[in-house]
């Protein structure tokens, strides 16, 4: 997931070439790519040029790995669970793309489009009909932000939108969404005053839709009872 991500958007084969420093260039065995086994033994760096070797690529590892036990205890065996794990996948490979180029790449969503459609036609929401409105409004809401901010948020959030608004539906889009932007919010102002960052700084913005999707997929029910019961909005 980590070479799809940093590859995908340089338009770079990730099924054919083996993986290589990108560095020294030299190809790099099977010992030198165990996740995170292999970044402990060898220090860090590169076994050839002696490089160090981005940290992004254990933590990315470490992450997917803890994402995809946390799918099974909260899952547990059942269909919905290869749905879970297609949808970190895809979330992993988007997070190291946006973090690295600021790009979401096109191929990687059109991949599991069909993929996430094919399960909701298999394991659908209810109404059946929740994952059609879901999509639409997960591309139309960012439009409108995008229409009338004349370019606040990219192309890609607005497609990563659409299917996630497929797995969530419509109700839990439209939480997921302002719960983003709450994120976003919150973690800009932390930067800003720790000036690690400034006003007007384009960041990438997948990785709060990243952590709004998951908190609304496994939680979203509960969340919203409680806004909704806290500021006593019918959602029903």
């Amino acid at each position: 997931m980590n070479v799809v991500g940093l590859r995908s958007p340089q338009q770079l084969s990730f099924t054919t070439s083996r993986s290589e420093c990108p560095y020294c260039l030299k190809t790099l065995q099977w010992k030198d790519i165990i996740p995170i086994l292999s970044f402990t033994l060898l220090k860090g760096k590169c076994r050839y040029c002696g490089v160090r070797i981005s940290s992004l690529y254990p933590i990315m590892e470490i992450i997917t790995g803890m994402l995809f036990v946390y799918c099974y205890i909260i899952i547990g065996i059942q269909f919905e669970l290869f749905l879970a794990l297609a949808l970190v996948s895809m979330f992993v490979i988007v997070l190291v793309s946006d973090i690295t180029y600021m790009i979401i790449p096109n191929k990687v969503l059109l991949f599991f489009l069909p993929i996430f459609v094919v399960f909701r036609i298999i394991d659908p929401l209810t109404p059946w009909w929740d994952t059609i409105t879901g999509g639409v409004a997960g591309i139309l809401i960012p439009m409108s932000i995008i229409i009338v901010s004349k370019g606040g948020m990219g192309g890609g959030d607005m497609k990563l939108f659409g299917l996630i608004g497929i797995v969530l539906g419509f109700k839990k889009l439209c939480f997921c969404f302002f719960l983003s932007c709450v994120i976003g919010a919150i973690i800009g102002i932390f930067l800003i005053a720790l000036k690690l960052g400034r006003r007007n700084q384009p960041i990438p913005f997948a990785p709060y839709i990243i952590a709004a999707s998951l908190i609304t997929y496994f939680y979203g029910d509960s969340l919203i009872l409680w806004y909704s019961n806290f500021y006593h909005i019918p959602f029903n």
